[in-house]
């Protein structure tokens, strides 16, 4: 069936890429509580983000048990100490002086899974590219980030943990693969540039630094 579609005009354009400019990386939350009806729609909306085959192989799991919470922060601050030691000098007082995770203050934490044997979409665009399923599920983060942001709520997402120690403490299915630990919350502040780049640690490219042509 035929529908028409709707009309987005100049106005929609220019507010879309304040939302994009201002999704941000979020690390400071404050305590406030997020309505759950309100993470409910986020999801949904994450649910109609494109994927591999129509496969949606991505899969939510609100960490909402404090015992499982407390291990994903034990998780963070043992891999966060590792980290630390890969580096020397100012690079390492820099990197110590960062904040990397909003765990402690963010009032909702969300882990998204792909799952990876999914019969789904069956097999479709993926033989020869089967990481085509995380990033479907990395595809999903970007649009509930988004709209997140449209809702004024910050994201924060923590890439320092072992995987394999946050699937077992989440107890999830042996073949979902974590493709990304979730903060949400009301952020303290609110800044149109990355923190990493206030905080000296690196600069935001341009597009010249990044387009090549064949």
């Amino acid at each position: 069936m035929t529908v028409t579609p709707p009309e987005f005009d100049d106005a929609f354009s220019a507010r879309l890429a304040e939302l994009f400019a201002w999704r941000r990386d979020v690390r400071r939350f404050r305590s406030d509580p997020v309505d759950p009806a309100l993470v409910k729609k986020l999801l949904a909306l994450a649910c109609l983000s494109p994927s591999v085959g129509n496969s949606q192989p991505w899969r939510f799991v609100l960490v909402e048990d404090a015992a499982r919470r407390t291990a994903i922060t034990e998780n963070f601050r043992r891999t966060n100490a590792d980290a630390l030691a890969d580096y020397d000098g100012a690079q390492a007082v820099n990197y110590a002086s960062l904040k990397l995770a909003g765990l402690a203050e963010a009032p909702v934490h969300l882990a998204v899974f792909a799952d990876t044997e999914t019969s789904r979409g069956h097999g479709l665009g993926r033989r020869t590219m089967p990481e085509m399923l995380a990033y479907s599920a990395v595809g999903a983060v970007q649009t509930l980030w988004l709209a997140a942001r449209a809702r004024g709520l910050g994201v924060g997402w923590v890439s320092i943990l072992d995987p394999a120690e946050a699937s077992a403490a989440l107890d999830v299915p042996a073949d979902w693969k974590l493709v990304a630990y979730l903060c949400i919350g009301w952020p303290v502040e609110e800044h149109d540039d990355p923190e990493l780049e206030r905080a000296h640690w690196q600069a935001r490219g341009g597009l010249t630094d990044f387009l090549f042509r064949r």
